[in-house]
């Protein structure tokens, strides 16, 4: 039995049962109710009615997607801007590769006579041993003494032409390349009349005077290294008319200010036009601090020398060197005195 089932029986059986137990007249509202209820009743019987649905079945609603985090501003604070993006890196730029090393015959100098910087001792190179040794005393300020002013600026030259000034600059380079705590570059100046790269059977264009012409910043394109790891040559470069005067430009201040600069354990070795000549050698004389005079034995003059030293004025330190000497015989000295020599 249904629930209004129940309450219709309920209903109409306290409505025939007045109070006291006795029977009762039903009143009109009774017999209304009655009626009405008995109506649904039938009508429930009848399936007139349907019955309210099932609660469907609890689902969980889906969990909203997640939202994308938004920047919000506060109250009368306007939002920061989003950073921008950082650029793109530049594709770095590979350095410009230096010069390929000069091959410097070393063989054909040992057999000429002339000082390699390996090999056995010569009488050459002992010889230039005993030249070089005060000249790097003044240039680095050895055995407690402070070096010369420019003292690392080395002038080779001579009085007049064919005095053996650029074979004596090129013996003292190489002597000073087998160094171990010093590099020496040799510097071609004789700009008249070059020598250097015929002496050494090397090949060269650019070089000294095309960068007082041009005025080109790097040096390091003009700077040759050799074979020889501690030895680089300036070449001479192209002819020009205003020798003189570019030498003495302010260019040529600056281009021993960097040579300086960059190469500061390095001995510049001027080979120098000869003095009685020309007037480059004066003009760089002026920028030297040492200068090495060669005089050929037996042929220059001395009045000559004199008038040659007259011409470089106050130069710091100036040393002569006799070139062309008659040999003294101690080939033998050499070969019996020396290491493991009893």
């Amino acid at each position: 039995m249904s629930l209004i089932e129940r309450a219709v029986a309920r209903l109409t059986q306290n409505e025939s049962d007045p109070p006291g137990g006795g029977p009762a007249a039903a009143s009109p509202e009774a017999a209304e109710r009655k009626t009405t209820i008995e109506r649904l009743a039938e009508r429930l019987e009848s399936g007139a009615i349907a019955p309210a649905p099932a609660a469907p079945s609890a689902v969980p609603p889906a969990a909203p997607s997640a939202a994308p985090a938004a920047r919000v501003a506060a109250p009368g604070v306007p939002a920061a801007p989003a950073p921008a993006a950082a650029p793109a890196a530049a594709p770095a730029t590979a350095a410009p590769a230096g010069p390929e090393p000069l091959r410097i015959h070393l063989e054909g100098l040992r057999a000429r006579g002339m000082v390699v910087p390996s090999g056995t001792p010569t009488q050459t190179s002992q010889e230039f041993r005993i030249v070089k040794r005060p000249l790097l005393a003044n240039a680095f300020g050895r055995s407690g003494q402070a070096p010369v002013r420019n003292g690392k600026r080395i002038m080779v030259t001579s009085a007049l032409p064919g005095e053996g000034k650029s074979f004596c600059a090129i013996n003292l380079a190489m002597s000073i390349a087998a160094e171990r705590d010093h590099g020496v570059i040799l510097i071609d100046a004789d700009v008249a009349r070059p020598s250097i790269p015929r002496e050494l059977g090397i090949e060269v264009q650019a070089g000294l005077m095309d960068w007082l012409v041009d005025g080109a910043p790097d040096l390091s394109q003009l700077v040759l290294p050799t074979n020889v790891d501690t030895l680089s040559i300036l070449p001479a470069g192209r002819r020009h008319e205003q020798a003189t005067e570019l030498l003495a430009s302010e260019s040529m201040g600056r281009l021993l200010a960097q040579l300086s600069e960059r190469y500061p354990d390095r001995i510049l070795i001027f080979d120098s036009p000869p003095l009685l000549v020309t007037t480059e050698a004066r003009v760089l004389a002026s920028y030297m601090g040492q200068i090495v005079m060669v005089v050929e034995a037996g042929k220059t003059p001395r009045s000559v020398v004199a008038e040659a030293l007259e011409a470089i004025g106050s130069s710091e330190i100036v040393g002569l060197v006799l070139n062309k000497a008659h040999k003294i015989e101690t080939s033998g000295y050499y070969q019996g005195y020396g290491y493991g020599a009893a």
